[in-house]
Formats: C-alpha cells, sequence, structure tokens
C-alpha cells in the first residue's frame, strides 16, 4: 500500500472530514430507503453547497452519499417491496418475499453485508489495479458491451416464475417503450405518435416509480381494508451466521467481481451489475428454484454487486476521466468545479484527491455498516405505520422525483401511466421484473450493437470472431437454456424416481 494511500486513510479521520463522511453516508442512507428519492438526486442538490469546500471534503461528503444511497435502497427494497434505488430492483425479488414470511431481519442482514462485502472486495481493484483495469476497459468496444449486455437481457428467461410466457411478454413491452423517443443511430424520432414530449422518450426514474412504487401503492390502497400485517426485525436479526458467510463465499466473491467490472464498463452501471450477477448466480446455484421466491443467494448476488460496481465505477473516473455512471458525471463536475483535472494526471498534479476519493470509498463502507445495522430498525418502523398515512408521502416524493430528473411535467403524467401498466401488470400476474430488465437493457444493446454494425459495414462477424463478445455470446445462450435444461433434468429425475419406486 501506497505512502499516499496510506497518509490520505489518515485524514479520513481529521474531524472535519470525518463529519462529513459521516453525514454524507447517512444522508445517502436515508435518500435511497425512500422511493422516488436517489442517491443521484441528492448528490445533485448538494453539489452546489461544495462550491465553498475544501476540494478534498467534498469530494469525500459526494462519494459517501454514493456508498450510503446504494446501500439504503435495499431497506425500502426488502420491506416495502419498493426499491429506493434502480439498483435495489433486483433485491425484491427474494428480500420482500422473506421479509413476508417473518424473516425480515435475516433478508436484511444478508442484503447489509453483501453491500459491506463487495464494496471491500471492489475496493482492493479500485486501489491496486484502477489503471490496468481501466485500460482493459476501455478496450472493449461495442460488440463486447452488446454481448454483455445480452447476457443480462437473458435473465428475462431466467427470473420469470410460473409462465415463462408471461415473463417474456413482459420484458417485450419493456423493450418496446424503451424504444420510444430519437432513434440513436438515424437521430430520427418513432413511436412518439407526433407528440413532441414524448422525442426524449420515457425516463427510467419515470418507468420505475410508475411500474414498481406506484402500482404498489395503489395495491395497498386497494388493501387497506385488511389488518397491517407487522413486519419485525431487529440489529441482532440482521447478524450473519459463520456458516452463513462460508456458505456464501463463493457467491461473494463472484458477484462482487461481476459488479466491479461491469461497474468499470462506462454508462452501464449498478443495475446491470447486480442483473447479470443474478443470472449468474440463479445459473449455478443449487437452490435455482428458490430464486424469485426468498433465497439468500439472490440477495447476496444483488447486493454485493452494485455495491462493488460504485468502486467499479470509480476506476476509470479517477485514472482516465470517464465516468461510468450518472452519479459519476456528478463527481466529475465536482472535479472540475473545484479545478482539479479528471484523468492520468490526477495521480500526478493531485495525488491527494485521487487517493482522497480511494479512501473515502473504505472508510465510508465501514461506517455504513455500523449505521445500517443500528438505523435499519428504526427505519425499519415506518412499516408499522398506518399505510393511509404513508401512501400519500410516498406519492408526493415519487412526483418529485419524477419531476427532479428533468423539470418537465410530462414525466409525472409518464409515471402515472407506467403506474396504470405495472397494476394491470400485477392483477394479471404478469410479473414486472423483466419488463425493468427490458428497459433498461435494450437501449444499452441497441447503441452498441448499430454502432458496431456502423464499424464492421453491416458485419455481424465481429460478434462470433472477437474472443471476448463470443465467450459472453455462448454464456447468454446457456443462460437462456438453464431454465429449459433444468426442467428437463427435473423431469428425467422424477421419471427415474417413479420408476424406482414403482419397482419396490
Amino acid at each position: 500500500m501506497s505512502s499516499e494511500l496510506l497518509t490520505a486513510l489518515g485524514a479520513m479521520f481529521l474531524p472535519t472530514t470525518f463529519f462529513f463522511l459521516t453525514l454524507g453516508v447517512f444522508v445517502g442512507i436515508v435518500a435511497g430507503a425512500i422511493p422516488g428519492i436517489n442517491g443521484a438526486m441528492v448528490i445533485a442538490l448538494s453539489l452546489p453547497l461544495t462550491y465553498f469546500m475544501q476540494p478534498g471534503d467534498a469530494l469525500v461528503l459526494l462519494v459517501s452519499m454514493y456508498v450510503g444511497s446504494t446501500t439504503g435502497g435495499l431497506i425500502s427494497a426488502t420491506l416495502m417491496k419498493m426499491p429506493g434505488t434502480p439498483a435495489a430492483i433486483m433485491t425484491t425479488l427474494d428480500g420482500f418475499p422473506m421479509a413476508r414470511r417473518g424473516q425480515a431481519g435475516r433478508a436484511l442482514g444478508f442484503g447489509i453485508m453483501s453491500s459491506f462485502v463487495g464494496g471491500l472486495i471492489s475496493w482492493v481493484f479500485l486501489a491496486t489495479l484502477s489503471p490496468p483495469l481501466a485500460e482493459i476497459a476501455v478496450r472493449f468496444g461495442p460488440f463486447e458491451i452488446f454481448s454483455i449486455t445480452l447476457v443480462a437481457l437473458m435473465l428475462i428467461a431466467a427470473i420469470s416464475q410460473g409462465s415463462m410466457v408471461k415473463g417474456l411478454i413482459s420484458g417485450l413491452l419493456g423493450a418496446i417503450a424503451a424504444t420510444v423517443g430519437v432513434d440513436p443511430a438515424s437521430g430520427g424520432v418513432r413511436l412518439t405518435f407526433g407528440y413532441g414530449e414524448m422525442d426524449a422518450g420515457f425516463r427510467l426514474i419515470s418507468v420505475l416509480l410508475g411500474v414498481l412504487v406506484l402500482s404498489q401503492v395503489a395495491e395497498d390502497y386497494r388493501m387497506l381494508h385488511l389488518p397491517v400485517e407487522k413486519i419485525r426485525t431487529s440489529t441482532r436479526d440482521m447478524f450473519m451466521r459463520f456458516a452463513d458467510m462460508r456458505a456464501q463465499a463463493w457467491n461473494f466473491l463472484r458477484s462482487s467481481i461481476i459488479g466491479t467490472w461491469i461497474g468499470i464498463l462506462p454508462g452501464i452501471g449498478g443495475t446491470t451489475a447486480s442483473i447479470a450477477a443474478y443470472t449468474v448466480a440463479k445459473s449455478f446455484s443449487k437452490r435455482s428454484s428458490e430464486f424469485g421466491s426468498g433465497c439468500e443467494d439472490g440477495i447476496v448476488a444483488a447486493e454485493s454487486s452494485n455495491n462493488a460496481a460504485v468502486n467499479g465505477a470509480l476506476v476509470p473516473l479517477i485514472t482516465l476521466g470517464i465516468p461510468g455512471s450518472v452519479v459519476d458525471v456528478m463527481l466529475l463536475g465536482a472535479l472540475i468545479i473545484h479545478n482539479l483535472t479528471p484523468g492520468p494526471l490526477l495521480f500526478q498534479n493531485s495525488p491527494e484527491a485521487a487517493y482522497g476519493i480511494i479512501a473515502s470509498a473504505l472508510v465510508a463502507n465501514f461506517v455504513m455498516l455500523a449505521m445500517m445495522l443500528v438505523l435499519t430498525p428504526y427505519i425499519a418502523r415506518l412499516i408499522d405505520v398506518p399505510k393511509k398515512w404513508i401512501l400519500a408521502p410516498i406519492i408526493v416524493f415519487c412526483i418529485i422525483g419524477a419531476y427532479s430528473e428533468a423539470n418537465r411535467f410530462f414525466d409525472v403524467w409518464v409515471m402515472l401511466g407506467f403506474a396504470v401498466v405495472g397494476f394491470l401488470m400485477t392483477r394479471h400476474r404478469i410479473p414486472a421484473g423483466p419488463f425493468i430488465i427490458g428497459f433498461i437493457l435494450t437501449p444499452i444493446a441497441e447503441v452498441n450493437l448499430r454502432s458496431g454494425l456502423m464499424i464492421s459495414d453491416g458485419s455481424f462477424w465481429p460478434l462470433v470472431n472477437r474472443p471476448i463478445s463470443a465467450v459472453f455470446l455462448v454464456f447468454a445462450v446457456i443462460t437462456a437454456c438453464w431454465p429449459f435444461i433444468q426442467g428437463y433434468m427435473a423431469r428425467r429425475r422424477g421419471a427415474r424416481e417413479d420408476a424406482a419406486n414403482s419397482v419396490r
């Protein structure tokens, strides 16, 4: 460990710096736990406040908010089936079912520890391998990124509970919704039906809040006459046992590495990281049939990867000046505001800033663990508040979140429209997860595929003759076929057991 990094770690415990770090983690956790508010929004609102701060303290505050908000989203995702941040979408699939059957503390404990471990593992890459990792990642062309995205898209087949046809329909609807607006290749508009407001397409926050949050609000409102289900938890329940840690060791490591690598790739982010890690975990888990109905493996994969993506996204930011996510764009803006040059020269000209970012990411991870273990039981008490009192504030936060992303009231109407879509999907038992996955990943896949085709003069051969792309394509095919393979193997095993029983 370099002397500059050790000096930066020591500086984190100076009274003023540690105060800003603790404040950032706390604000981030609270913001992440509230549906409709997310880390990007809070950091954007805080950015002007850093103008008159010391550059080091400003970066510590923003990075710690980033860490806290990514983890805070698991609280509402687990207890209310309302992901506080987009990165917590996959956590709802297993966290909420566990909470419903009386294992809220266990679900939260797995999520918190996974967030911590994912942050630690990815921090090792951030601190020791930043330059070489960033150099490899930026060599990924559009075909490689398309293949990686295709792997994550195949999760639609993997997570569809019940009717796989309904899951595929849901994913297709999400993909169609994502194509509304400007064509990324030709620049023309499509599926706007003459409405100029739709030229910019449907924004993620509006769709996410509508399909996942407001649709759940509508369902909860419909059930107000039923007794309120109390979900209890305590700090003691949230400590993972050593046996659980040992059983999840490979899942921790694998999901964290996936999250780190996807975080390094510009423009993909923690949501895609959690989707990809969840897919891989389900494919290799001995309990794959339990995924989506309350499986600890799914929570570990989702939370390890989305927190690992935080540090992964910092790698290209501080080594190449390339933001890996929306939040990193704001961190890039903070560097520029304070007259710091992002990129390779940052380590040469302002090593205290570069190593300060790395050090704050580590210390914030430990502060996050302590705060989550202490604060989560109190935040969880919101569940005990009568729903008729809490639903209205959630709606207000959703409206604020939808409007503030682009300062357009049109996005509020979009949110309400997708709330209707989400409610109808719930009523007809069509899963919302594939819809969101299709909506998030379709633009990434389309842009990179079409960019690659333009580079190759319309040839698809680079998809299969470039080694990295070919490997991911094979993995995508395996991921898509795995549910059918598992079903076939289960039928064969059942047939053998029936034959054995008949002989007896």
